[in-house]
């Protein structure tokens, strides 16, 4: 009797949740190297453990047995699906997973209120006000995922969605949100203003992210799991829970910096970026400023062998092409077999190269590349005009130098590598077509440019293959 008295003690409680925000911020701290990141994964989900032990230890938490029953179900989906799903399909998974915990705390706050009204009415408004929040911006975040995970599927079109006056009904569903909100807290007590202020935040989601082209998916994600963060804040401080409030502004407060971050490095405000319209994976243009056609010159496997046999330093350049044909253990492969014969082989990451934040990182420790050897765009950068070949894999944008010498090109001003300043460029790709900002790059016609067309994965293991008959 003593022992339930004890572990269901308020004072035990806030001390196992301390516990475990303890856990989130020393995982969270791990996460910033790829040697303790699976680490740092470990650490936060023991702490996500003690969170929830913590919180069935509560007295008054409710029905044990449909606490298991969600508990089976989530584990029973989110288990093969987290293990199952491909390199390549990382951004999906990560948009929807976010969408889903946003969703569910709109949910909470939806059936927060809905206690309140039954058991005497509105709540306090230091609860209220949080419950508001919670449902806007939990509601916006699932639904917006939801549209980032289609666009990246591609079960919807990858290229901006607009309708006529779209900021204005941005605005307007906004407005709405906001008003309801407004009425409810100003002491009017209704479930169908709390229903309007989901239906009209889950339009405003849909809207929001619609007219996003496919290049600046990253950026949406980052700031919709800011969302999700700051909505289960808003949760925790409804429900007085202190380790929802902690996870959710670490998350939030994370989510906003990397937001930022990936902004800058598309030199581009974030205002901008939402505005939409652009990356929208249009035509491919292979006429000049004349209006000519440009040639482009094709290589073969047997040419790039030599070509990197004979280099004495190799900058690889991967993108989201890589990912797609899942070819970073081959390019490893190729890497190992050039430095056994004296050639140094370094990566180039870019900020926004892939689908998310990181995407190239990951997909590269994959594949066991030395941390040391992958090297971020500021520091590359002055070491192009001292490679020997800068080897392009399925990177698009990310290398195109009209972000830097044409003016009026959309992405004038966003920071590239500087593959173009190598005495060779190798490019891999597999047609002409543009990437996810829809405009040509001159890189292709440039006279130290050769193209290898073809899968990126079947592409290198011929050149491989070459290697090694040298």
């Amino acid at each position: 009797m003593y022992t339930a008295s004890f572990l269901q003690d308020t004072d035990f409680i806030r001390s196992l949740y301390i516990v475990a925000f303890i856990l989130f911020i020393v995982g969270l701290h791990l996460l910033n190297h790829p040697r303790t990141a699976r680490r740092g994964n470990r650490v936060a989900a023991v702490g996500m453990g003690v969170a929830v032990i913590a919180t069935l230890l509560i007295e008054s938490v409710g029905d044990y047995g449909l606490i298991a029953l969600g508990v089976v179900i989530g584990t029973a989906v989110g288990i093969p699906a987290a293990r199952s799903v491909k390199m390549t399909a990382m951004p999906q998974m990560v948009a929807l997973f976010n969408g889903v915990g946003g969703g569910a705390v709109a949910l909470i706050s939806w059936v927060e209120y809905r206690e309140s009204l039954a058991t005497g009415g509105n709540p306090e408004l230091d609860a209220l006000i949080p419950i508001l929040f919670a449902a806007i911006i939990g509601s916006v975040s699932f639904w917006g995922s939801n549209i980032a995970f289609g666009k990246l599927q591609e079960i919807l079109p990858g290229r901006p969605i607009q309708l006529p006056g779209q900021q204005f009904i941005n605005i307007g569903l906004l407005a709405v949100c906001v008003g309801c909100a407004v009425a409810i807290a100003s002491g009017t007590e209704s479930e169908g203003l709390f229903i309007l202020i989901l239906v009209a935040a889950a339009l405003l989601g849909n809207m929001f992210v619609l007219p996003i082209g496919g290049a600046d998916m990253p950026v949406v994600i980052s700031l919709l799991n800011a969302f999700t963060g700051l909505s289960a804040a808003a949760a925790g401080l409804a429900l007085d829970n202190v380790a929802l409030i902690v996870a959710g502004m670490l998350v939030g407060a994370s989510g906003s910096i990397l937001t930022m971050l990936m902004a800058e490095a598309m030199n581009r405000s974030i205002l901008n970026i939402f505005k939409g319209g652009f990356g929208g994976g249009g035509a491919a243009l292979s006429a000049g400023a004349d209006g000519e056609e440009r040639p482009v010159r094709s290589t073969d496997p047997a040419d790039v062998a030599i070509q990197l046999t004979y280099a004495r330093k190799v900058v690889v350049a991967p993108g989201y092409g890589l990912a797609v044909a899942q070819a970073q253990h081959t390019v490893r492969e190729l890497a190992d077999a050039l430095e056994k014969r004296g050639v140094e082989v370094r990566y180039a990451i870019h900020p926004v190269a892939g689908r998310m934040p990181g995407h190239m990182n990951v997909l590269l420790a994959e594949a066991d590349v030395p941390y040391d050897h992958l090297k971020e765009m500021d520091e590359i950068n002055p070491e192009f005009p001292q490679t020997d070949v800068a080897l392009v894999i399925g990177a698009n944008d990310v290398t195109n130098p009209a972000a830097r010498d044409v003016a009026d090109s959309p992405i004038y001003g966003m920071p590239i590598l500087d593959v173009d300043k190598a005495a060779a460029v190798i490019v891999l790709k597999r047609s002409m077509n543009t990437g996810f900002a829809g405009i040509d790059n001159p890189l292709f016609y440039a006279d130290n440019t050769s193209l290898l067309f073809g899968d990126a994965k079947e592409s290198v293991q011929k050149v491989l293959k070459a290697v090694e008959e040298l």
